[in-house]
């Protein structure tokens, strides 16, 4: 369900690219010093978003490095690293965990419940870490799956569960930014779960699994309509921020590269029916 929280690439200048990419991979470094190669893996775009909204937020102090890796073995690349590519990492590797075990549970995947394993200390010590977040998120991905498994079509209830989680992920801390970065995670996270419903909407269907759009089906129109509401509401909640570091790319992501997952699934459908 990650991977719909990017830039738009063709859209944004160059050195917030690079800007974007530092953070990228200083999030993939600390993946790897606090979880080892198999926390790399679990690296997501999304979370990068995250860890940038974070330090445009808050100012850390930011440590600049160089490095390199498998992706870029011959050279150096730049790195941005603090407390909130930190807290990214540990995110990272909590969600994809209980990710991987709620695709064995649904599909009796393997691949995932291989991976879970893997992952399961790897997990327990960000739980220990964050106790109150992981269990907050581990009941609402609970509810989500009860959802799932009674095949509820209300898709404004189980985008909500999604929404929870982000907003429990987007509150770093309770202070005066607290109701907007709640609000701005909840609604990102109905927009995303929305989004993944509609791009496996006809896998779904095919494969005879939930799919959350069953009820209402996943006409263009209606489901632009639908995320558009929602993405207001996030970036409502985003623009009463006091951010100027990073506002660039937070803006291209927020109200471009979001869209990117949408687009590629709707051009397809509307060259079929041209045909």
């Amino acid at each position: 369900m990650f991977g719909y929280v990017v830039i738009n690439k063709p859209e944004i200048k160059f050195k917030d690219f690079d800007l974007y990419r530092s953070y990228y991979c200083g999030l993939c470094r600390d993946l790897k010093e606090s979880f080892g190669v198999k926390g790399q893996l679990t690296l997501n775009y999304d979370l990068t978003f995250l860890a940038i909204l974070l330090d445009g937020l808050y100012e850390d102090n930011t440590v600049e490095s160089e490095c390199r890796c498998i992706v870029h073995p011959f050279s150096k690349h730049k790195t941005l690293r603090n407390e909130y590519t930190l807290y990214a990492s540990d995110m990272n590797v909590l969600l994809t965990y209980y990710q991987c075990i709620d695709d064995w549970e649904d599909e009796k995947s393997r691949k995932k419940r291989r991976f879970a394993k893997s992952l399961k200390s790897r997990a327990e010590k960000v739980m220990k870490k964050y106790p109150e977040k992981a269990k907050n998120i581990e009941l609402e991905l609970k509810i989500l799956a009860e959802c799932e498994k009674n095949h509820e079509e209300n898709i404004d209830l189980t985008s909500g569960c999604f929404g929870r989680i982000m907003a429990e992920l987007f509150l770093f801390k309770k202070d005066e930014w607290k109701e907007y970065l709640e609000k701005m995670g909840f609604y990102l996270g109905k927009f995303i779960y929305i989004l993944d419903a509609y791009c496996d909407y006809e896998e779904d269907i095919q494969k005879n699994r939930f799919n959350a759009l069953k009820g209402i089906g996943n006409d263009e129109k209606t489901i632009r309509e639908m995320l558009t509401l929602v993405m207001s509401e996030c970036t409502k909640n985003y623009e009463m921020l006091p951010i100027v570091e990073n506002n660039d790319i937070l803006q291209n992501i927020l109200y471009s590269g979001v869209w990117t997952g949408f687009d590629l699934k709707s051009a397809p459908k509307r060259d079929r029916e041209q045909v």
